[in-house]
């Protein structure tokens, strides 16, 4: 049987996993790879896979749950599809905000993908702007990071430039040994994410991280679905979305200037032309992740 290299995405709230995929996805069809993508979102509503937009090879959306646990059944069977519908040459697995990188790995070890899964990795996405203000060092983030083969500092351009060694430090706390890239956008070398790892370098850190593992509770974290009404003015729809208090926002509104994505994490809320029309039924409804 063929073997498949698998990448897992993972990376707390906001930290621009889909945009790192979505350049992994761009980067495969270029050069004729076909990639197969499974996407997990917390929530049920599902605007991830209208934020890919058109560039994906074979996509599944994995709702209402994370693969690394309650999802995990689900994520074999769903990897097993693939492989016999899509014949892929690699699969990429985009964890939700929640999800713990070594626990979905441990899927790859079950029947019957361990047959075909070979050389998985876990990339961890860091938001370089939530370290340094502090922001959510803890829990979740903190498995995450320990977990990671590769870690990507994204949106460096946000922090001051002389504040990064700190930050890369306090990573560091959590992962002494995996590279970390810096990014802008998720602008990374791809070769990077899919090396080879023949001495079993990369299992050997996984088990070490097994044995300090911290239990994971989901039930910090609620996803909701609010309704935006149509034609409002972007002032006030970011000082509705402020009031939320939410670790996490995103959908499609359409505002008094036209439609728009919304993306925010904690205070920054950002709004931006689409570069794909989403499917009707998303328009108008944002996504928020806070705490339960």
């Amino acid at each position: 049987m063929r073997q498949v290299p698998a990448l897992v995405v993972s990376g707390f709230l906001g930290s621009g996993k889909t945009t790192l995929v979505r350049r992994i996805l761009e980067d495969a069809q270029a050069h004729g790879i076909r990639v197969a993508l499974i996407s997990n979102e917390f929530g049920e509503l599902g605007i991830d896979q209208a934020l890919l937009g058109n560039m994906r090879d074979d996509y599944v959306e994995l709702r209402g749950g994370c693969v690394c646990c309650r999802l995990s059944d689900q994520l074999v069977e769903t990897l097993e599809m693939l492989r016999e519908r899509a014949d892929p040459d690699r699969v990429v697995i985009e964890t939700s905000g929640v999800a713990l990188p070594y626990d979905t790995q441990l899927n790859f070890w079950r029947e019957p993908i361990v047959g075909w899964i070979a050389d998985d990795a876990a990339v961890v996405v860091v938001n370089a702007e939530q370290v340094h203000d502090r922001r959510e060092l803890e829990g979740v983030f903190e498995q995450q990071v320990s977990s990671a083969d590769l870690l990507v500092l994204n949106q460096i351009d946000r922090v001051p430039q002389a504040a990064l060694p700190a930050i890369e430090a306090k990573l560091r706390e959590f992962e002494p040994e995996a590279p970390i890239l810096r990014a802008v956008h998720a602008d990374i070398d791809l070769s990077l994410l899919f090396p080879p790892d023949p001495a079993g370098e990369r299992t050997r850190r996984r088990e070490a991280a097994q044995e300090t593992s911290q239990e994971h509770h989901h039930e910090r974290y609620k996803a909701e679905d609010v309704a935006i009404e149509d034609g409002i003015e972007e002032d006030r729809l970011l000082a509705q979305l402020e009031a939320l208090g939410a670790l996490r926002v995103k959908g499609f509104v359409r505002t008094a200037k036209g439609l728009r994505v919304v993306q925010g994490v904690g205070a920054r809320i950002e709004l931006e032309e689409p570069r794909d029309t989403p499917p009707s039924e998303l328009v108008g409804r944002v996504v928020v992740i806070r705490r339960a």
